[in-house]
């Protein structure tokens, strides 16, 4: 029977629970335990697709066309364990579930109520697809507290209670704060949130704190003594050099080892190898290179985690550190000289994915600056839809080539996906209907040329199995155009009429795919794509 752990945070937001949750389970999977994470998330969307990066971050794509919080990133780059739909559940798609039943009569009557509906679809969600493991991870979003997260806590509490003692344990993340003009570390706002904690009938086991200072051993009995933990129950959490870090130092804290006396287990002591050598390979570069993102949504990072992550896995594979320039597209609108000035220190370039016509001229001109001056180009998603249009109007000669995303053209060389084959079959979608999961979604094969760069990329694989998250597509027939025009179409999908990666055979480095090569990226599995892309840019640093 499966353990759970259960993860909250108090004081602030921010603190870093997705991060905690994926270091923990690296060191419990490095210890010989089978482990999965999942992420209760109290707003009341269905689920992130439709919300602004700016809002909500990056969305993260699952191989079951999930569109998921971010922290399953962090699940899958620390764990290798590929995240499912049933791993991320909000309150849009809990109570979306029992409106639903309601409305078809399920309840027999019944007044449909928080307790015990909604919290027990709660419960059901937190149990399912267990019996194979013997760790899962449920991280609640949010700030204990907050009014949206009351009916994951109550699950929790009845879960405590429903499941045997000794298959539980809740770890709570608080902050301590360091008063810099009092010289001193406070514990007072871990004592009101775990205060907080209690009064909804939940006593936490494990207390992780966050901390910029280190935590004095008067300290952390203190917190114990009014929190009601053991001292070595209170695990101190410094701020740590690079996420990459984050296992080896809470492991050193004693998280692992306390987790495991608490559930009265003794295991072998965690094989960290692996997280030596990527921490070595992150923190001892032997150069460096610049690569520029030319992006949308750049003044938040958090719209592009995986990306960045992917990079620097990149970096990791080549033992060079990736220096990212975030790159504002729209500032590329303005002219050729700033092209230039922003471009030139450049050694690769990339245009990721992105939704809407705003900065879309500027992603198309950092194209054909990548084209024209040889610099290594990768562009991602709608990145390689830009790649499509600058060669359609600048080598294929279709001045008027643009996309219907961004209104009627006469050259739609990049129009919306009404009906593709899915794994079910023939899937169909309305350009008029819902905009929330109604994308091409998730994991599809793509069939490789055999003679082309990318294939070699891949170690000569012909089929390769990719995430999806996009709703327009290169229309194929400009494929004659554009390949006169010196841009390839390397791989297709299965049935031939999806194109999903492109190149160009007379550049140094120049690909386009469709799907989103930087989810499956890992730091002890870098993306193939990364690592070529920075091996290019590599070249690039050797040349300027």
């Amino acid at each position: 029977m499966a353990r759970y752990i259960f993860i909250t945070g108090g004081v602030v937001s921010s603190l870093g629970k997705g991060l905690m949750a994926a270091s923990l389970a690296a060191l419990l999977q490095a210890r010989g335990y089978k482990v999965r994470i999942r992420k209760f998330d109290p707003y009341l969307n269905v689920d992130p697709g439709t919300m602004s990066p700016y809002q909500h971050g990056e969305v993260y794509v699952t191989d079951d066309g999930a569109e998921t919080d971010l922290d399953l990133g962090h699940y899958e780059r620390f764990t290798g364990v590929s995240a499912r739909q049933s791993d991320n559940v909000t309150s849009g798609r809990i109570y979306q579930q029992i409106i639903a039943r309601e409305r078809r009569g399920d309840y027999l009557g019944a007044t449909v109520q928080v307790i015990p509906h909604v919290t027990d679809a709660i419960k059901q969600f937190a149990l399912a697809e267990a019996s194979d493991l013997d760790f899962v991870l449920c991280e609640i979003g949010g700030t204990v507290g907050d009014i949206e997260s009351l009916p994951f806590i109550e699950a929790i509490r009845q879960l405590r209670n429903d499941l045997p003692r000794d298959q539980t344990a809740l770890i709570h993340v608080t902050l301590v704060p360091y008063i810099s003009a009092a010289g001193e570390l406070k514990t007072k706002p871990t004592q009101h949130s775990v205060r907080e904690l209690t009064s909804l009938g939940v006593q936490p086991d494990l207390l992780l704190c966050r901390c910029e200072q280190p935590l004095p051993d008067n300290e952390r009995a203190k917190i114990a003594l009014f929190c009601n933990v053991r001292k070595e129950a209170v695990i101190p959490a410094l701020d740590a050099s690079s996420i990459y870090a984050v296992p080896s130092q809470y492991h050193a804290e004693g998280l692992d080892h306390e987790v495991l006396r608490h559930f009265g287990l003794v295991a072998p002591l965690p094989e960290m190898a692996r997280w030596d050598d990527i921490l070595d390979r992150y923190e001892n570069p032997e150069g460096e290179v610049t690569i520029g993102v030319v992006g949308k949504y750049v003044g938040l990072q958090d719209a592009y985690k995986s990306l960045n992550e992917a990079l620097v896995h990149g970096g990791m594979a080549n033992r060079v550190k990736v220096k990212i320039r975030w790159l504002d597209a729209e500032l590329f609108e303005q002219g050729d000289a700033e092209i230039a000035a922003q471009l030139e220190p450049m050694h690769g370039i990339l245009v990721p994915g992105g939704f809407g016509e705003r900065g879309s001229e500027g992603k198309i001109a950092s194209v054909r600056f990548a084209r024209e001056r040889n610099v290594p180009f990768f562009g991602i998603c709608l990145g390689m839809q830009m790649a499509c249009i600058e060669g359609a109007r600048n080598t294929a000669g279709i001045a008027a080539a643009s996309s219907t995303e961004f209104g009627p053209t006469a050259e739609p060389v990049v129009g919306i996906i009404t009906e593709w084959m899915g794994k079910e079959g023939l899937e169909q979608r309305s350009d008029q209907g819902d905009k929330g999961g109604t994308m091409r979604l998730g994991a599809f094969e793509a069939r490789l040329s055999g003679n082309s760069h990318v294939s070699a990329i891949y170690g000569g694989a012909t089929a390769i199995s990719e995430r999806h998250r996009h709703r327009y597509e290169v229309n194929v027939s400009y494929r004659d155009a554009l390949e006169q025009g010196g841009l390839v179409f390397s791989g297709m999908s299965p049935d031939g009429l999806l194109p999903e990666i492109v190149e160009r055979p007379d550049h140094p480095w120049f690909v386009g795919v469709q799907f989103h090569p930087e989810l499956k990226s890992k730091p002890f599995d870098p993306h193939p794509l990364f690592a070529g892309f920075i091996a290019a840019a590599v070249q690039q640093a050797r040349l300027v």
